[in-house]
């Protein structure tokens, strides 16, 4: 990455933002509010290890924008978690909860740890902890958390049974993403990857293209990438490539994705798959195909290697892959970018759901969730396309832009206090 484009996420989250509200003419009050978060917490917290040690960690939770409805953003374990990426990942989420038009606003947090070092007690210890420490904001109708890279449906469990415990009483919509058992909904953990596969398809029939044999490369097997992998797959697109933190995998004739999930439960990596060669993961994105998914972590996509990316259509997995220099060379070469405040946004839309359903202690069986999965998606997706096609812009300007202009209104019709 040259040093021109060394930008933190949080610089690139805001610089985003400025372009969309330039476009828009917003008016300069409002670009004051709305371009830094509303609250930062940082705490340092004691955990008690298996051997008897204490060993501080560091954590974060930010809520970027609460003005249509509460914060809502997952919570990340990782050795690289800083509260500049917490505060980018809280101010996507806004836009993503606006662009679908849910009533939440962004919200994000993170713990500095590598849980893989930790022992099942000791993530539970660390998990408990963090959660009494940003206790004072979080809440069903304040903040509600969910999980993200490295958190689960164990880890919203005991979170929540944290604050219950607290409280005297159940708390099952203070998280979204947790067992079924404890109030979690169906369709939850597919959502992300079932709504990336709803956004390639409207893109697909927009461009005319036929998705059946499609070469597609896919970035990242975790729960996003794997999910979007399968669902591409059963749309008739041809996986050839994959790849996760261990290297990528290459088969021009395809791989079984179904398949590979199973290999990947066995060994917990794609290496060694079966009739499969190496690639080095610095070339995956750049093999020739005509849907490539990044669904691994923030700015994969650079100024050096995107203009050798060259996908027909480019779908965000993750949140922030691409940085804004990136962005100019896709659109200049025709790279058809779902943005990720559009194309992950299936993940939020059913954590939406989840929370409704623990609201009303009512519950919707999985062909209902995925229906309206799909009705969020597909509408939201035509209505930032249409306005990409109006301006000709890129769709991520256009979901910027639209997402903005649902904040700025709600801004404007609450006013500011006192």
């Amino acid at each position: 990455m040259s040093k021109a484009e060394n930008k933190s996420p949080y610089q690139i989250a805001q610089e985003q933002f400025d372009l969309a509200a330039e476009f828009m003419g917003l008016e300069d009050d409002l670009r004051c509010i709305l371009r830094v978060p509303k609250r930062e917490l940082t705490v340092n917290f004691p955990v008690r290890m298996d051997d008897g040690s204490v060993q501080a960690f560091t954590g974060y939770r930010v809520q970027h924008n609460v003005t249509r409805g509460p914060g809502k953003g997952g919570i990340r374990y990782h050795q690289n978690v800083s509260l500049d990426e917490v505060r980018a990942l809280a101010m996507w989420m806004t836009w993503k909860c606006a662009v679908v038009n849910i009533p939440f606003g962004g919200a994000k947090g993170g713990v500095v740890v590598d849980p893989t070092k930790l022992s099942l007690r000791e993530l539970e210890n660390l998990t408990r902890r963090f959660a009494t420490e940003i206790s004072p904001l979080i809440g069903q109708d304040g903040d509600i958390p969910a999980p993200d890279v490295n958190t689960n449906a164990q880890i919203m469990a005991w979170l929540m049974d944290t604050i219950s415990m607290h409280t005297g009483h159940l708390e099952s919509a203070i998280t979204t993403g947790k067992p079924l058992g404890l109030g979690g909904s169906l369709g939850r953990s597919d959502a992300t990857g079932r709504g990336v596969s709803f956004c390639v398809a409207q893109a697909a029939k927009f461009l005319n293209m036929d998705l059946k044999d499609a070469p597609t490369v896919v970035q990242g097997f975790g729960n996003v990438g794997s999910v979007s992998a399968r669902m591409l797959h059963d749309l008739g697109c041809r996986i050839i490539a994959v790849g996760d933190v261990y290297g990528s995998i290459y088969n021009p004739k395809g791989i079984d994705p179904h398949a590979l999930v199973q290999h990947m439960k066995k060994t917990r990596t794609v290496m060694d798959y079966p009739d499969c060669e190496p690639v080095p993961n610095e070339d995956l994105l750049e093999i020739k195909c005509d849907v490539l998914v990044p669904a691994a972590l923030e700015e994969q996509i650079t100024a050096e290697n995107a203009p050798r990316i060259r996908p027909k259509i480019l779908a965000e997995g993750a949140n922030g892959p691409t940085t804004p220099e990136a962005d100019k060379i896709l659109f200049e070469n025709n790279v058809f970018v779902i943005p990720d405040i559009l194309c992950n946004a299936g993940g939020v839309t059913v954590s939406y759901f989840e929370w409704v359903q623990d609201l009303q202690s009512f519950f919707w069986d999985e062909s209902e969730i995925n229906h309206r999965l799909k009705l969020v998606m597909d509408s939201s997706f035509q209505a930032v396309n249409e306005r990409a096609q109006a301006h000709k812009i890129p769709l991520r300007l256009a979901a910027n832009i639209l997402a903005i202009e649902r904040v700025a209104e709600a801004t404007r019709l609450r006013g500011i206090y006192p």
